[in-house]
């Protein structure tokens, strides 16, 4: 080993040490926000840092300080993240200690990832997946001499989480660049790996074709250097992916908050596996002299008290600072285009959102599509995506496992390296095992980075009963997704409105959830032909947050008037039941569920002084009966009868049967009926 190699990496260990340290004296000042560190861990960490680029992506996770210290961070850094305070680099005081986002130019790149329990694999392998992508149509950069790689550190519990085995899967079946560095103490939090393992991660990935792994000593600083070195070579030249099984000690606490002593038996053991007096004594074997460890160990030391004191004395965040970066600013805020050419046909819905995507891709190299059943052999099971594949070549549009989590989270680390990935859950009963990943990686990206790391992605879901599709195809998820924050939500009741939000989705910097009733797809639905429409032009855009009301009435006293307030079906059972009624009632379609238009809303209410609010789902609990409270809320004066809502039976599920299935769901004749009780109020 090369002295100066040696004597970074000591100085390094001995600062995470020395802070470990540090914080333990400071205790009931540094611990009023949760924070594990590295001890025990350092050798390993900084081992992979020292030979990371800055084309690299990294993804390290909770108890990895010594890792960012390694790719050149500052104790400085950290501490103001552990204090939580305004000029935190990575969150701004948002979130905890070592929960870093970074986008320097001199390091490696990371991105946001949630408190990375297993969770990070997916969008790290996302990251692999998209510079394979870009290599592979010439999107790389070339002047590179050292081709970019990721890493995605672990700690052994999360490997036994199933998003981790979707994330092995992949880069096993696609041959990533990514090193999965997985970091064993053999234990969780006080159960250790006896209670809860039945292998550890160097033999679970034996059971992946295709994914090479070797097991080292992670506690040794030269032997885990010499190993990550050759693995990183590896990657870098073989675009193949490679997990790395360290055995490491754990020599502080959990976290702050859960204490050692309170339930570890192996704690003489683990000392006795310290990686500091192992490399000390390899840099006195290789020619330091005692007095020079003395002064590394001091300068050490005097650097992080400096530091520590100076992060207590930074400013903490001001009450407004809550309210930044929950989005980035979209560039599209007006209606622009034509949206029916004189020279265009009318088409079905589906063929509008696949004709807006082909437009996409064919301006767009970095667009890409994936989901299950997408590739050419079938094109979507609604042939929504029909000859994209072939098309654009099975590098851009391409087939997944039955994996929605990895469908969802993958888009984390595509959009990270400059993609724009439109994405697909084949129904919306199949988003659950998704919602891990939209909740915690896609969603609070863009804010827990303070605005470095916004999630670029399309994630389109076709939703709703039609045909008897029975309690697996016919879900209404809205209320859901709704609730997660950070995202912006389309549910478009005619094609012309989905292309538009299409376009506007793909510029938008921001993730997009397209909900897409099945039963508009081809108008097979009794009176839903008004979900064709003239294919609008390529350029055609319509922006998130403009509701359109598709049917308008005049102010009137000696009527009894009403608004109604729907999306998706809702449009058609409103716009059928209001034949012969057209002149009392007022029809909006919110078209995007958020942002929401709640001036038109609240304007058009006032005005008639009763409202409907008309959705496909239960309304218990809904966004439906939300949305109708704010309504009541905000028009209360104006209103002459309590604000209404009709949906779905409140069941469990969707039968199968035609009978039932029709029984469950609102129609045309249902919200008639409730119109006439509502202008007889």
């Amino acid at each position: 080993m090369a002295k100066e190699v040696l004597e970074k990496a000591f100085m390094t260990l001995c600062t995470a040490k020395s802070m470990t340290e540090l914080y333990e004296e400071n205790f009931k000042t540094v611990s009023k926000y949760v924070h594990a560190t590295s001890r025990g861990h350092e050798a390993i960490q900084i081992a992979t840092a020292m030979q990371l680029l800055p084309q690299d992506y990294a993804f390290p996770y909770y108890r990895d300080d010594s890792m960012l210290l390694g790719i050149g961070m500052r104790p400085y850094d950290l501490m103001l993240q552990l204090l939580a305070k305004k000029e935190d680099p990575f969150s701004g005081g948002r979130t905890y200690y070592s929960h870093p986002s970074l986008r320097d130019e001199d390091k490696p790149k990371i991105p946001h990832q949630s408190s990375a329990t297993g969770m990070q694999a997916i969008p790290s392998t996302g990251v692999a997946l998209g510079m394979q992508y870009k290599e592979l149509v010439g999107l790389d950069d070339k002047s590179l001499k050292d081709k970019p790689l990721v890493v995605c550190s672990l700690g052994d519990a999360s490997v036994t989480e199933g998003e981790i085995a979707e994330a092995f899967q992949m880069a096993a079946l696609k041959q990533l660049p990514i090193l999965y560095l997985v970091q064993d103490n053999g234990w969780d939090i006080s159960a250790n790996e006896e209670e809860t393992r039945a292998q550890n991660a160097f033999e679970y990935a034996a059971g992946f074709n295709g994914l090479e792994a070797i097991s080292i000593d992670g506690a040794n600083f030269t032997e885990s250097y010499l190993a990550i070195q050759e693995v990183i070579k590896t990657i870098r030249e073989e675009r193949r992916p490679i997990l790395v099984h360290a055995k490491v000690p754990l020599l502080n606490h959990h976290t702050s908050g859960v204490r050692m002593e309170w339930y570890r038996d192996d704690l003489e053991e683990a000392r006795s596996r310290d990686p500091y007096p192992v490399l000390r004594n390899q840099l006195l074997s290789s020619g330091f002299t005692k007095d020079e460890v003395l002064a590394i160990e001091a300068k050490a030391r005097a650097v992080v008290a400096k530091d520590l004191d100076e992060a207590m004395k930074a400013e903490d965040p001001k009450p407004e600072d809550l309210f930044t970066h929950d989005f980035a600013p979209t560039p599209i805020t007006e209606e622009k285009g034509e949206r029916s050419p004189a020279d265009k046909e009318e088409v079905v819905m589906v063929d509008c959102a696949l004709f807006a995507v082909e437009e996409l891709m064919k301006e767009h190299k970095e667009c890409l599509l994936y989901g299950q059943d997408v590739g050419g052999r079938l094109g979507g099971v609604f042939r929504e995506a029909a000859t994209l594949a072939q098309k654009f070549g099975d590098e851009r549009v391409f087939n997944t496992p039955i994996q929605e989590a990895f469908i969802v989270g993958s888009t984390v680390g595509m959009s990270a390296v400059g993609l724009k990935p439109i994405v697909e859950v084949q129904f919306a009963d199949y988003i659950w095992p998704g919602l891990n990943q939209l909740f915690t990686e896609v969603s609070r990206s863009c804010y827990l980075s303070n605005g470095k790391w916004p999630v670029s992605m399309i994630l389109r879901v076709p939703i709703g009963a039609y045909g008897s599709g029975g309690p697996y195809h016919s879900s209404s998820v809205e209320s859901v997704v709704t609730n997660i924050r950070g995202i912006k939500i389309a549910y478009p009741s005619t094609g012309a409105d989905l292309k538009g939000l299409m376009k506007a989705a793909y510029h938008d910097p921001n993730p997009v959830v397209i909900l897409e009733h099945k039963g508009l797809y081809w108008s097979k639905v009794k009176g839903t032909d008004a979900a064709r429409t003239i294919e609008p032009s390529e350029d055609y855009i319509l922006p998130f947050g403009k509701a359109n009301v598709v049917q308008r009435i005049w102010p009137q006293d000696e009527k009894e008037t009403m608004t109604i307030v729907t999306y998706g079906m809702g449009v058609h059972w409103a716009l059928n039941a209001t034949k012969g009624m057209k002149d009392v009632v007022e029809v909006i379609d919110l078209r995007t569920l958020y942002p929401l238009d709640e001036e038109t809303i609240m304007e058009s209410v006032k005005k008639t002084k009763k409202c409907l609010v008309v959705t496909e789902e239960p309304t218990n609990n809904s966004f439906a009966r939300a949305l109708s409270g704010k309504i009541q809320e905000e028009c209360f004066r104006s209103l002459d009868a309590p604000v209404m809502t009709i949906g779905s039976e409140n069941m469990p599920a969707i039968p199968l049967n035609s009978t039932l299935e029709q029984t469950m769901i609102p129609s045309t004749e249902k919200v008639k009926e409730k119109i006439d009780e509502l202008l007889k109020y």
